[in-house]
């Protein structure tokens, strides 16, 4: 057993390079996905029930589809429409199409248990538009959301694990390889747990700030 650890850590470089890989696409798929899904939420939330319809089936439909066929739908699928993707974007692109329907989802819900005093307040002073979001619900809305926010955060960390079969260079991909070349997949996968383990404590201290900083503004 210590000889599979003593290896992977001669190999920690593979293991560091996807890490950092892991850290790049779940940092930009949430922001990507947070930027749409509040867009999406605003169609949620329209007074045009046609609208509202329309999109919640397809949030619900996206919400439904299991991420591994969503992976092997962009980067196997798309081409047939002359769309070719190499493997790096074709996993960013599935990890913001399916975040980004449960960001909707999150924000909604947030969105739909605000006071509605506060938003007729703001629109008897004139708010409408892009600056009743800006200034009025969406800043109300994120803070309440951080927990949940940070709860996809953490589940976008562990769906990056899926993205090895399409060989993204990730932190699981890394794990694998070395496991493959020298045989020590237990030292292997406990070290990549490891680190999972130590991206989602960060993103866990990270809402407990945003939280106690959410408390002292209210």
């Amino acid at each position: 057993m210590m000889y599979g650890f003593a290896v992977v850590w001669e190999h920690v470089d593979r293991l560091i390079n996807g890490l950092i890989n892991t850290v790049i696409l779940s940092v930009l798929s949430a922001i990507v996905a947070l930027i749409l899904g509040s867009l999406v939420a605003i169609l949620l939330m329209s007074s045009n029930r046609a609208v509202a319809f329309c999109v919640q089936g397809m949030v619900d439909l996206m919400r439904c589809v299991p991420f591994l066929m969503l992976i092997y739908l962009v980067y196997y699928g798309l081409p047939h429409f002359g769309l070719n993707l190499d493997n790096w974007t074709s996993g960013l692109g599935a990890l913001v199409l399916y975040n980004t329907a449960y960001m909707a989802e999150i924000l909604r819900g947030i969105w739909r248990g605000l006071p509605k005093e506060t938003i007729e307040a703001a629109t008897a002073f004139g708010f409408a538009g892009s600056r009743l979001y800006t200034r009025i619900v969406f800043p109300q809305v994120f803070l309440a959301a951080g927990p949940m926010v940070g709860n996809q955060l953490i589940q976008i960390i562990k769906d990056t694990a899926f993205l090895t079969i399409i060989a993204v260079p990730e932190l699981t991909q890394a794990a694998s390889a070395i496991q493959a070349q020298y045989f020590v997949p237990f030292a292997a996968f406990i070290a990549a747990i490891f680190l999972y383990w130590a991206l989602c404590a960060l993103i866990e201290c990270g809402v407990f700030v945003v939280e106690r900083w959410a408390e002292a503004r209210r």
